[in-house]
């Protein structure tokens, strides 16, 4: 006879039991419509939900999108008052913290950074709080740095919707989070939806209930009308007094989500989940290969302008324009939007994004040219007869080797020396012009010092003997590092030789490297796990030798795919330990996709990507993955011999691995806002994305047995923000002709930020890149021969630092609001091992 539990379990009907009930708004400023509308929607769904507790003393609502708020100052001030009077009131509840509701996958480190230093600021500027707990309710994925992000602006909670538990089994319904710094916050799948129809909410409760645990005392739902917007209406608000009157639900309250999370929270029995929160809308990765390029830029110009208007803030006495660049980020940031940035919006929102990215890139260019301007006319260039200035400047705060191009009136006639008057080779290339006897373009290789300038000059009589250090033929190219073979049958590689590690990467008999994909996905991508169905390859028609000298030599391959045209220009530089490759893409398939793929011939692969401030390894099955601007293969060669490859990108974040085989999605071609279940009709009027001319550029990248030893997050950056070339004059100055303003060692540890304080003084922001703890000396010569930065980092960890304009003041470490750690207010990532609370 069995002995009868004296614990039964609860019932899922218990009033025991509470129902967490979030009265919310998701509201898509931009999808099916323009913001114009969706400023508008804002407005009146505020409006809406001041009106609501008026009638309703028990109601309490949230919206998680800062930015809105903004929008509601500037447009509509007298609700805006209402609104802080109900915040005051704890009826109008803060959170999210961020600018907007991101995609979460495609932007940078920095710009989730940025969503919360201008999201979390402005909420202490205007209410006095921030958020504590993140909201990203409708993003289509997660990446997995996400918690150390929030952790790092003040929040330990998290609340989101997708992937659903048909896309990802998760521990529990919440569960901590880990980052792989091992960062937690506490997060919670909502159950079915984040909004609700204008009518009685009783059937989404009760779908809610049915994907819950049955037996865990505290739930949270959220309603309310979403999307286009609407919030909780008084149909919505009556139905939850009808249904809580009649006993057989759990106890409802109108509630939000810190006041749920602080009944769990405590709770020991928390299962954890490691990792990213993925998959949902694959297709979101690379659709609309437009706004991922003008976002990848945007966020590279305004970095490279930053750490140029420190150096002149700093050295040249020029003011930090600190609203400017406001300005310009939170224009990045409202288009970084999920179904903007995802590609899922209407066509003609593109335009307005494409607007906004340009204002920001203008913005960015001003600043910079600004900047630089001022620096250069400081530097001591002695007047020499007949001979021009040419200065560099480095973006990255490590020494840079890279070649450098410029467009020049006597291009064909000149010879070029650095800043101690050594001979620097320099080789004639396309230029932009086409009229004859105009203006040249010109390249060279050049090494300029950390987040530095050097000047170089060029003088009358070419110097074009001698031979060339890339050897070259009209199907191959060798350096001192590497050597390649084109096939011309196929289009692309049949050799691809590392002499530092004896390494052939290229297997026997390759696949095809252009590949086209059958593609009849939606717009997101919906259900679809990988891009595999090939249908077709681009064919070469041409494979031919356009540039060879004494810097670099130039393969050019052309090919073609029904009404499609490509040109890969493979570039290999003198003394470089990469392949650079400029495509051209003419594109005019439908229901299609490019997808250009990188066979190797290793075995037992390790797949790495790079994510946001960090990098995951993946089973290398062949599934689309969101990726930053590097992935890499590490992996067994016939014979034994431990190598990899990584492939770098300009401006592409759809990427798979297959075995040893490398998959770039290079362009995609659904309809414009296109979700399933419609169907489209064969006689129907469509647009379809990436339609015409595309340009990017990636490079390869080989490697020993250990990626890290590339340094693929350095040469990646690199690629993303090149050097800067500016002819100049003859003036004196106390700056010489080769400086440094900031370095950080190029170890473990990259610096990636380094700008003016939103409270003055300056900041450096890095992050542990290779997934093992590091010490840094970041030298600051910009403020001092003696300033620096020395810390300890942990694995992938960021870190912030405040640095005083004053000598004899100390660095100060901050949270990602710029806060110093514990002070009042400031995150503390003291706990950062343990559980929230320890």
């Amino acid at each position: 006879m069995s002995t009868p539990d004296p614990t039964p379990p609860v019932s899922p009907a218990s009033r025991e039991r509470t129902l967490h009930l979030v009265g919310n708004a998701h509201i898509d400023p931009v999808w099916l419509w323009r913001w114009p509308e969706g400023l508008q929607e804002i407005r009146a769904t505020f409006r809406s939900a001041v009106d609501r507790m008026e009638e309703y003393p028990d109601f309490v609502f949230t919206c998680d999108s800062v930015m809105y708020l903004e929008w509601i100052e500037r447009h509509d001030p007298e609700l805006f008052e209402e609104i802080r009077k109900r915040v005051a009131e704890d009826r109008w509840q803060i959170v999210g913290g961020w600018w907007i509701e991101p995609d979460c996958n495609i932007p940078s480190g920095e710009s989730f950074v940025r969503q919360a230093l201008y999201g979390q600021r402005y909420l202490i500027e205007k209410f006095g709080k921030a958020a504590t707990v993140g909201c990203n309710l409708d993003p289509f994925g997660h990446n997995a740095t996400i918690p150390q992000l929030l952790r790092g602006a003040g929040m330990d909670g998290y609340v989101f919707l997708r992937p659903g538990p048909h896309e990802q089994v998760l521990p529990g319904q919440f569960f901590h989070w880990e980052a792989p710094d091992g960062s937690r916050v506490i997060a919670y799948r909502l159950p079915n939806e984040y909004c609700t129809p204008g009518k009685d909410i009783g059937n989404h409760i009760d779908k809610s209930l049915a994907m819950m645990p049955p037996d865990e005392p505290e739930l949270m739902v959220f309603y309310g009308v979403g999307n286009h917007g609407g919030g909780p209406t008084k149909a919505n608000l009556d139905s939850i007094a009808r249904l809580d009157a009649l006993g057989g639900l759990p106890r409802m309250e109108q509630s939000h989500p810190e006041k749920f999370l602080a009944r769990v929270r405590d709770r020991d029995d928390i299962p954890v989940h490691t990792g990213e929160l993925q998959h949902h809308g694959p297709g979101c990765y690379s659709a609309h290969s437009g706004v991922k390029a003008w976002n990848r830029r945007a966020e590279n110009d305004l970095q490279r302008a930053e750490k140029w208007a420190a150096v002149a803030a700093a050295v040249a006495e020029e003011a930090y324009p600190a609203d400017q660049l406001t300005e310009a980020w939170k224009l990045v940031l409202f288009n970084q939007f999920h179904d903007i940035l995802a590609g899922t919006s209407i066509r003609s929102a593109y335009e307005d994004a494409r607007d906004d990215y340009g204002r920001a890139r203008s913005i960015a260019a001003e600043v910079f040219n600004r900047a630089v301007q001022a620096i250069a006319r400081r530097v001591d260039i002695p007047l020499r007869e007949e001979t021009v200035p040419l200065v560099v400047f480095n973006p990255h705060p490590w020494t840079l080797e890279s070649d450098v191009e410029f467009e020049y009136a006597q291009a064909a006639a000149v010879r070029l020396t650095d800043d101690t008057g050594a001979p620097v080779p320099v080789q004639l290339t396309r230029s932009e012009s086409t009229m004859q006897g105009s203006r040249g373009r010109l390249a060279f290789r050049a090494e300029v010092p950390p987040l530095g300038l050097r000047v170089y000059h060029l003088l009358p009589g070419a110097d074009r003997g001698g031979d060339s250090p890339v050897r070259a033929t009209g199907t191959t190219l060798e350096n001192e590092h590497l050597r390649l073979t084109v096939d011309p049958a196929t289009g692309w590689l049949s050799s691809l030789y590392d002499k530092a590690t004896g390494a052939e990467l290229i297997p026997e008999r390759p696949g095809a490297h252009a590949v086209v994909v059958d593609d009849a996905s939606d717009t997101w991508g919906h259900r679809v796990r990988a891009y595999d169905r090939a249908i077709g390859s681009f064919t070469p028609s041409r494979v031919r030798l356009v540039e060879s000298g004494p810097v670099r030599a130039v393969l050019r391959v052309e090919s073609a795919y029904g009404t499609s045209t490509m040109s890969e220009e493979i570039v290999l530089s003198a003394g470089a330990r990469q392949v650079e490759v400029r495509t051209v893409v003419d594109w005019h398939e439908r229901l299609k996709l490019l997808k250009l793929r990188f066979p190797t011939a290793l075995t037992d692969v390790t797949a790495t990507h790079e994510i946001p401030y960090g990098h995951l390894e993946r089973i290398p099955d062949g599934t689309e993955e969101p990726t930053q601007a590097w992935v890499d293969v590490t992996g067994t060669l016939p014979g034994g011999t431990r190598a990899g490859l990584a492939v770098l990108n300009d401006s592409k974040h759809g990427h798979d691995v297959l075995g040893g085989e490398i998959g770039t999605t290079a362009l995609r071609s659904p309809v414009y806002a296109w979700h399933e279940p419609r169907i489209l009709d064969e006689d129907g009027v469509y647009d379809y994305l990436d339609q015409g001319r595309q340009e990017f550029r990636y490079a390869l990248l080989p490697h020993g047995a250990d990626w890290r030893a590339a340094d693929p997050v350095r040469r990646a950056a690199e690629l993303n923000q090149p050097p800067f070339a500016l002819l100049e004059t003859f003036h004196t100055g106390p700056v010489p002709q080769r400086a440094s303003w900031a370095d950080d060692g190029a170890g473990g540890v990259v610096v990636t930020v380094v700008k003016g304080g939103e409270d003055g003084d300056f900041v450096v922001r890095g992050y542990e890149s290779q997934g093992r703890p590091a010490t840094v000396r970041v030298a600051l010569p910009m403020l001092g021969e003696q300033r620096c930065v020395e810390a300890e980092f942990g694995p992938h960890e960021i870190k912030t630092f405040r640095i005083p304009r004053d000598p004899a003041s100390p660095v100060v470490e901050t949270d990602l609001l710029e806060r110093p750690l514990g002070a009042p207010g400031g995150a503390s990532l003291a706990a950062r091992p343990g559980p929230i609370g320890a």
